[in-house]
């Protein structure tokens, strides 16, 4: 029997998808209100060569995540690899770098001035360009790459056995059952991944912007900044969001309707793994050139400037240092504290109000993160003056944005409790509010620091956000890599770089950690 949400609860589900809702909806008020002249200017040529090379540069970075990832998952799940589970680790430790320090670390490394420049015009080699869409793609790939790593791996390890042993049976060969048998299977498996390193490509604004490539997030940035078109930059944020729609479309499309699972009875035997042999000594140089590309050059490139940077008295990080804690620590208690109602909605009262305000939590997650941030500035000049440049409209911001992390780990912590709990207090004489602040809260602990944890390690990445809506003078460490990078000052840029890629490595261990430890369940379960 369904049962009906209390009306406090009900106000506080309502007030919080409103926030979350507020971005999307103003920009399509601003965009309505846009003159005729500025609709001229979204369809003119420039537009569409605009669209064509963010959606090249999307391809582009997908195709060679997917050529990195494929043989990298197949020899950490399927093959006798020496020392799997270190090369797993270290195949996934970019995910600790911000795109926006990849750019810095091209251009620290091999741009004008760089680390390397001289020492390979010593040597008479070639300086790799970094600049425009070279610079980009290898910035992006090397960030990316272990979105689709992840995805194949975990599609290569659910995969069954005996459906490449029956392949072989039937007289095909190792590789014409991997072709014919195991990458189709993983469809699934490259349509996640691929969704993913798309959309971050799409929505990416710090490489791009640090490299000089005119992609929609950049020209967004430059439109608002340099031309003051707010209603030209509007439209071409709805455009951008378009397009995120429609690559979620063909996300759908790739992966199609097949069935994947097994429909046998009984469970699934491990892999016995492929000897690799005299192909054991390339398949560990493969490994550690990808290692030494994605994290061994940015730690060195990071040292090497910070070194300079500490020499010369570049030490100026421990502001922007407190004031990213300061931003995401706040960011992190208020949307643990906005899911809370959310989750409670969505896991404890079923219906279609529920589902709908649990839902609207991602729709500014669904918006590239320029489109809004631009959106907000446009609401805080217009309609709410008194917020804009102020520490407020900045946690606004990280609410909309990570409030969907925040409502999925605590709505799983939630549905963990006994719902039986809540009822007994309810029937002690405890109103909802007082159930949920003595008694669900307490024992949802763990979910609620993990929520804040994550909410917290993705906040102080944060860059467009923080380039738009920070107070003045309130630098964090993502607007002093950028701002620096930007200038050329390498060495003032590099502190601050190593501090944020210290702090998100503790994402990835923490990442890494929650697999293990489910991969473990479930061989115990």
């Amino acid at each position: 029997m369904s049962r009906r949400a209390s009306r406090p609860l009900l106000a506080a589900g309502l007030g919080v998808a409103a926030l979350a809702l507020l971005p999307a909806a103003y920009l399509v008020v601003r965009a309505t209100g846009a003159t005729a002249e500025a609709w001229e200017l979204l369809f003119r040529p420039r537009t569409l060569g605009l669209l064509g090379s963010t959606l090249g540069l999307a391809l582009a970075v997908t195709g060679c995540a997917t050529v990195l990832s494929l043989p990298l998952a197949w020899l950490t799940t399927r093959t006798d690899l020496p020392g799997r589970r270190i090369w797993t680790a270290l195949l996934c430790l970019p995910l600790a770098l911000p795109t926006f320090v990849s750019g810095y670390v091209l251009l620290a490394a091999f741009g004008t001035g760089g680390a390397l420049e001289e020492p390979l015009a010593r040597l008479g080699l070639p300086v790799p360009p970094v600049y425009g869409f070279p610079g980009a793609l290898l910035a992006l790939t090397l960030s990316t790459y272990p979105y689709l790593f992840l995805a194949l791996r975990a599609g290569l390890l659910a995969q069954d056995p005996a459906l490449l042993e029956s392949a072989r049976s039937l007289g095909l060969t190792p590789a014409r059952a991997f072709w014919r048998v195991t990458l189709p299977l993983l469809r699934p498996a490259f349509a996640s991944g691929a969704l993913l390193v798309g959309l971050y490509v799409l929505s990416d604004f710090g490489a791009v912007a640090l490299v000089q490539y005119d992609a929609f997030s950049r020209i967004i940035y430059m439109q608002y900044e340099g031309a003051y078109d707010r209603a030209y930059a509007a439209l071409l944020g709805l455009a951008l969001v378009v397009v995120t729609v429609a690559v979620l479309a063909l996300e759908v499309w790739v992966r199609g309707r097949a069935s994947y699972h097994r429909s046998a009875r009984g469970t699934s035997r491990a892999t016995a793994p492929v000897r690799l042999g005299r192909w054991c000594i390339p398949a560990m140089a493969l490994c550690g050139g990808v290692v030494s590309l994605g994290v061994g050059l940015p730690v060195v490139i990071l040292v090497y400037w910070a070194a300079r940077g500490v020499a010369s008295g570049e030490t100026g990080v421990w502001g922007p240092a407190m004031n990213s804690v300061l931003a995401s620590g706040l960011a992190a208690v208020l949307s643990v504290v906005a899911a809370l109602p959310l989750a409670v909605l969505g896991a404890r009262y079923p219906g279609r109000l529920p589902m709908l305000l649990e839902r609207s939590a991602y729709v500014g997650y669904a918006l590239p993160p320029i489109v809004l941030a631009l959106s907000l500035v446009f609401f805080g000049i217009n309609a709410a003056p008194f917020l804009y440049g102020t520490l407020a409209m900045l946690l606004l911001a990280y609410l909309v944005r990570f409030l969907p992390q925040a409502v999925g780990t605590v709505r799983a912590a939630l549905l963990q409790l006994s719902p039986r709990l809540a009822e007994a207090a309810a029937t002690l004489g405890h109103s909802p509010p007082s159930v949920l602040r003595r008694i669900t809260a307490p024992l949802m602990a763990p979910g609620l620091l993990a929520g804040a944890a994550l909410v917290f390690l993705t906040a102080m990445k944060e860059l467009p956000a923080t380039l738009l809506l920070a107070p003045i003078g309130f630098d964090t460490l993502a607007t002093r890599v950028w701002s620096a990078t930007a200038e050329g000052q390498f060495a003032q840029a590099a502190p601050a770089a190593l501090l944020l890629l210290a702090v998100s490595a503790l994402g990835v261990g923490l990442l890494l950690s929650q697999e293990e430890r489910a991969r473990s369940s479930q061989v115990s379960g």
